[in-house]
């Protein structure tokens, strides 16, 4: 084998150097890719051009009755006829009697005071009848109920006797929870169902002809 001359092995060395230290760049991995942020979950980002959701709103409650131990919305037990009318805030069909005694104020899609009116005596507002579907007592008790259910409603304040009039017929004479002189008299059939409420002022309350 011949040797190289001697001039020649600086160039070769260099060479192969060279040489090698290229192949070294070219395997050198390159650097490794930053990784991806993780993918968003679908779940967490709101849908474009969609409102948020919202909670859903509460059920409305139930209105109150406008029946009270001390009268019937904006009237007061107590009020003068012409003071009940303004706050009554419409017609009310009606006069009063000459003498001054008891008589009955009606609106006007009341076809007689048995189905609503408002009693007046001495010239003071002193009662309301109410024998509709649609009038709900203080406390709840309605027209339709049953005896049974008004004794749960009215527990611990009933005063309870066989009706006046008709046989089997009970008369529940509820008092005001919160110590008022008003009082609150459901009238059932023989059935046991309840036909009228009235809520007012003793006597007045307690009348069972109304003004008859």
């Amino acid at each position: 084998m011949k040797s190289l001359p001697s001039s020649s092995v600086p160039t070769f060395a260099c060479a192969v150097l060279l040489a090698f230290g290229l192949s070294a760049c070219q395997r050198e991995a390159p650097p490794a890719a930053e990784p991806a942020p993780p993918a968003a979950n679908a779940a967490d980002q709101p849908a474009e051009d969609v409102p948020p959701a919202t909670a859903p709103a509460p059920a409305p409650a139930p209105a109150d009755t406008l029946a009270r131990f001390d009268g019937y919305g904006d009237l007061r037990f107590g009020m003068s006829a012409e003071q009940a009318r303004q706050a009554w805030g419409g017609e009310l069909k009606g006069e009063a009697t000459p003498d001054g005694g008891c008589y009955y104020l009606q609106p006007q899609w009341a076809k007689n005071a048995a189905e609503f009116g408002l009693m007046f005596e001495n010239g003071q507002f002193v009662r309301v009848d109410v024998g509709n579907d649609k009038e709900t007592a203080p406390g709840g008790g309605r027209r339709g109920m049953s005896a049974e259910q008004i004794r749960g409603l009215y527990a611990g304040r009933i005063e309870e006797q066989p009706h006046k009039y008709v046989e089997g017929a009970r008369t529940l004479r509820v008092s005001d929870g919160a110590g008022g002189k008003g009082a609150l008299v459901f009238e059932t059939d023989a059935a046991g169902q309840v036909t009228a409420w009235r809520i007012g002022l003793p006597p007045q309350v307690d009348y069972v002809e109304g003004c008859s």
